[in-house]
């Protein structure tokens, strides 16, 4: 059992007062019952569930292991909860609890643990403490480092600065061409790049910076038959040498690195040719999951940057019970990989000490300034000014003890990174200061240590106050960083995992292979960023835009017109056949079968995800298989068959109507109107509630209800509440949520401006702070 619920009997008491509400009727003179009527009322539902429910759902409601595993909470009316057990529970005998029995079941469960109201009021929720997520500690290393090796900004012109030599050997005075490669792909043949260069010999150098949009092993590939070297991330060592040349023999050289996403890194490729028949080169890479191909122009920008210090130790997966990523585990593994992460930022401090320093190893001084350096990372670490006692811990006595400079570097840098006051965000107890708010607005924003603007915002107490907390708010997500974390949001909130190694059946869709669907993934992310990242920000957009990003390759495939080019363009579609992410075809294509649709599987998603509706596990596993339903059926009507009981229909009057609203999408995503020969029928009653039925016709119809809907809206905030600050949303106040809806619906369901307010009620949690305009 999950040792944070309590034992029902100890709820028992504090229920009687919230269910006395639940025995009003309309002829009632709004008097109270009894209260020993109610206490009987609620013991009889309470006995009830102990004897024919806690078996499979817990004493608390929290799911039995190989039972039913997810927990018995929900958003069901008490009326429709009444109902469901009325016919369904227990699963084994549906009769035995009805009539009273099943309303005073319902009134147990609606007042102690199916709905939050009913926790929060038994166990209120609370901010945990949790350490750092896998992605904060890598994030917090290279920042750390970045104050020391410095972060450059990105410049906005897409491509890599070029220069183009009359010589293999790149003399400035041999410069002949100087340009913007959008992309580095080029064959040459027998010819020159150019009427002022030669054929015989000639030599190239691309240089710029690289974005990686996803944290993980990028390989790396040139394509020649001629000479080269690549550098990625380190200046002074090539990743790939391949300055010998091949022979005339077309070769991939590869080599991996370990990037983080939504960072740039420099990257700089020399190139030549000398006395060889032809000329080629390309500059390819495999991103995570991703394919082999042409680094394309988004990805690269004209411009260097700094370094970027990144850590390769793997770490054990962060815990993800709540339904998204937190820092609620240690383990030994943990524990293991955060001492060998130390140990290896320590030994990249030390071999790089006189650079991150400032000094020169003869300087006479250079103790003096290494010293310096020591206190000042492990501020940084810190995100704070350290105390007396800290500084002669951490930094005084190391130097104390070791027997030379680059001993007690490493010996400061691992005691530092081991620290709980860098693997855990919220430390202290005492009252909440402006440092701390500082720490809460990174970590909420960008997953990593506060920047020096925050910092020395934090110095001067100016973060104390709600306007200043907006004005840095809203300065961070202009931020690559603050751009990555959102994306990742959206890869969570949506089926991106499932579309892992999507394949569909060859026959079917042979057109349909890993380059397309990575164009999919790439076209969804360029159809959030879009709307997010707009002046308007817009969540209705992202459910009713019939806009997507379209290359070559995906308009040919559906069959729409760009203007050309090789790079996406948005593309307009017919509003009634395209509306927001709910049928762009990356969902679609992960939310069917391998070679049909699964109205089953994209109704779960639309319900859960779009529309907020919780979902209990089917009573029984029933797989779906095609092959022993009439060939003559369609795959709506194999679905109302497969899911026609009673006990079924219990979910899938919820799933079945949003799923069949997306059967004009094939397995692909492609419009259609015909299934196994016959007109699609996408026309549905939903039930929304207990006294409201909507029609569907669409998923046009699903997202104009979606956006209006307060449900779906608080679904939306929280997950990006639990993406974001990773606590529950009630732990800042019962009516988090519903004044950040408020808010939301007010600034016309601007994304941007809610994460701003979202960060105004979390980083000043406990704090004094004072008022500001909004």
């Amino acid at each position: 059992m999950n040792s944070l619920m309590m034992p029902i009997r100890t709820l028992f008491a504090a229920l009687i007062v919230l269910s006395t509400c639940s025995f009003l009727t309309a002829d009632d003179d709004h008097s109270l019952p009894p209260e020993s009527f109610v206490a009987e009322h609620l013991r009889h539902g309470m006995k009830l569930y102990e004897k024919h429910c806690a078996s499979c759902h817990g004493s608390s409601g929290q799911g039995v292991t190989d039972k039913y595993d997810e927990a018995l909470y929900g958003d069901q009316s008490l009326v429709e909860l009444t109902e469901i057990i009325q016919e369904t529970m227990p699963i084994e005998d549906p009769e035995i609890v009805v009539d009273e029995d099943a309303k005073a079941v319902a009134e147990y469960l609606y007042g102690t643990f199916y709905t939050a109201e009913g926790r929060a009021k038994n166990q209120p929720p609370r901010v945990d403490l949790v350490r750092l997520t896998n992605d904060q500690f890598s994030n917090a290393i290279t920042d750390l480092m970045s104050n020391f090796l410095g972060r450059g900004t990105t410049d906005k012109t897409h491509g890599l600065s070029a220069e183009y030599f009359d010589s293999r050997r790149m003399q400035r005075d041999k410069r002949k061409i100087e340009r913007v490669d959008p992309v580095v792909s080029f064959n040459f043949k027998e010819e020159s790049p150019g009427e002022e260069i030669g054929k015989e010999e000639f030599s190239m150098r691309w240089v710029g910076a690289i974005t990686a949009p996803e944290t993980g092993d990028y390989e790396f590939c040139v394509k020649t038959e001629n000479g080269f070297r690549l550098w990625v991330n380190n200046n002074s060592s090539a990743l790939i040498d391949g300055w010998v040349a091949s022979g005339g023999e077309v070769i991939e050289h590869r080599q991996k690195i370990h990037l983080l996403g939504g960072r740039s890194y420099p990257i700089r490729l020399d190139y030549f040719k000398f006395k060889d028949k032809t000329a080629s080169v390309e500059l390819r890479w495999t991103p995570p999951g991703g394919i082999d191909d042409v680094i394309s122009t988004r990805f690269l920008t004209r411009k260097s940057v700094p370094e970027s210090f990144v850590i390769s130790t793997p770490f054990p997966p962060d815990d993800a019970s709540l339904g998204y990523e937190r820092g609620s585990s240690i383990s030994a593994a943990w524990r293991s990989a955060t001492t060998q992460a130390a140990i290896e930022v320590a030994n990249g401090v030390v071999s790089r000490i006189d650079r991150l320093a400032g000094v020169k190893r003869e300087d006479d001084k250079r103790a003096e300034k290494i010293k310096t350096f020591a206190f000042r990372f492990v501020e940084y670490a810190f995100r704070r000014p350290l105390t007396d006692e800290q500084k002669e811990l951490y930094v005084e006595s190391q130097f104390a003890k070791a027997e030379d400079l680059e001993e007690a570097v490493k010996r400061i840098v691992i005691l530092s990174l081991q620290s709980p006051h860098f693997l855990y965000p919220e430390l202290s107890s005492k009252q909440v200061d402006a440092y701390d708010v500082a720490s809460r607005l990174s970590f909420n924003l960008w997953d990593s240590l506060p920047d020096r603007a925050l910092l020395q915002a934090a110095s001067r107490g100016e973060l104390l106050n709600e306007n200043s907390v907006r004005q840095h708010a809203a300065r961070m997500l202009k931020d690559d960083r603050a751009h990555y974390k959102m994306r990742g949001f959206f890869h969570d909130l949506l089926p991106y995992h499932e579309a892992t190694d999507l394949t569909k059946d060859s026959e079917a869709f042979p057109e349909f292979d890993a380059k397309l669907l990575s164009d999919l993934k790439t076209s969804l992310d360029l159809f959030i960023d879009d709307i997010v990242w707009s002046e308007t920000s817009d969540y209705r957009e992202l459910l009713l835009s019939n806009e997507m990003f379209m290359n070559p390759r995906l308009a040919k495939f559906y069959d729409a017109k760009i203007q050309g080019g090789e790079e996406f363009e948005k593309v307009s579609f017919d509003p009634q056949q395209r509306s927001g992410v709910v049928t762009h075809p990356f969902l679609l294509s992960a939310l069917s079968y391998h070679q049909t649709t699964s109205p089953i599987h994209r109704g779960v998603f639309m319900t859960r995800k779009i529309l907020n509706r919780s979902l209990k596990p089917p009573p029984i596993a029933t797989e779906f298989k095609d092959s022993t339903f009439d060939p003559s059926l369609t795959m709506r009507e194999k679905v109302a068959e497969l899911t026609k009981s009673k006990a079924c229909m219990t979910c899938h009057s919820t799933i079945n109507p949003l799923g069949f609203s997306l059967e004009n999408y094939d397995a692909v995503g492609r419009y259609r109107t015909i299934d196994n020969k016959k007109p699609i029928n996408a026309k549905s009653d939903l039930v929304v509630s207990s006294d409201k039925t909507i029609t569907l016709t669409g998923p046009r119809d699903v997202a104009e209800y979606a956006v209006s809907d307060e449900q779906a809206q608080r679904g939306f905030i929280e997950h990006l509440f639990h993406h974001h600050v990773k606590q529950a949303a009630r732990a800042y106040g019962d009516e988090t949520l519903e004044e950040l809806r408020v808010g939301f619906v007010k600034s016309d369901y601007n994304i941007q401006k809610l994460l701003i307010e979202m960060n105004v009620q979390t980083v000043l949690h406990g704090a004094s702070a004072t008022k500001g305009k909004k």
